[in-house]
């Protein structure tokens, strides 16, 4: 652990969708600073045991846990589970997500409620589990991954650029309703960062980046660390996106 980087040393984070990429990332980042962390998976379990083994290799805490995020009663076992282990949690990343890359022709309802209930529908269901926890300490750190997709269409469907951009809108609201009780709610915003989910949707090219480039996972976690280190910063949407979106 990096010693002369301990702002959130004695905090408990909560990572869903921690095992790859983005989530990896930003959990080693935030162990990195001092917190313990709980790394959310739903299939992919050795990885997320993967990111543990190298945050205790740190000489931090980490704990994987599995659960559903689209799922209410996952949800509660899984935050039950965390205050158990680590301690009440004092930052939420809903990083947890879902892409389906399609022709608009064929999406169907059963595409469209999948994305919406992993990509939005988790981002309610975990912050109302941990916002209990939150306001008895009077603290509080809630970051969503969104994307560009939210603010121009993106490359994957309407499904998902749908799904996005309700985390706006989520996340305006919970900035609004709890910013008088030290709790920050942001939204962070990338485009085409490297990961399997880039990989794999034929659609993303880094000649679409004004700065020609995909996005570095590191580059997502530093603007977490920002943020959760921040309390003066709420309702607030930060784009990473290599200049795709300009606001």
């Amino acid at each position: 652990m990096n010693t002369a980087r301990a702002a959130l040393r004695g905090k408990t984070s909560l990572v869903t969708g921690g095992s790859r990429g983005i989530g990896r990332a930003v959990a080693l980042a935030l162990a990195n600073a001092g917190s313990a962390v709980a790394v959310n998976f739903q299939r992919h379990a050795d990885e997320a045991e993967g990111v543990c083994t190298a945050i205790r290799e740190l000489g931090g805490e980490a704990i994987a846990v599995g659960a559903d995020v689209s799922s209410a009663a996952q949800v509660a076992g899984m935050v039950r589970h965390v205050e158990r282990q680590l301690g009440r949690i004092g930052i939420l990343v809903n990083n947890a997500g879902i892409t389906r890359p399609q022709p608009v022709e064929q999406i169907t309802e059963r595409d469209w409620d999948e994305v919406l209930a992993v990509n939005l529908k988790s981002v309610f269901l975990v912050t109302q589990a941990v916002l209990p926890g939150m306001r008895s300490q009077g603290w509080g750190r809630i970051i969503n991954l969104s994307s560009v997709a939210a603010q121009t269409g993106g490359v994957v469907g309407p499904h998902y650029a749908a799904s996005k951009a309700g985390i706006h809108g989520l996340t305006h609201s919970y900035a609004s309703l709890l910013a008088k009780e030290g709790i920050t709610v942001n939204a962070i915003a990338p485009a085409l960062i490297e990961t399997d989910m880039t990989r794999d949707n034929p659609r993303a090219r880094p000649d679409l980046i004004p700065v020609g480039r995909f996005g570095g996972v590191d580059e997502v976690a530093d603007v977490v660390m920002l943020l959760a280190e921040n309390g003066y910063i709420t309702g607030q949407t930060i784009n990473v996106n290599g200049g795709w979106y300009m606001s």
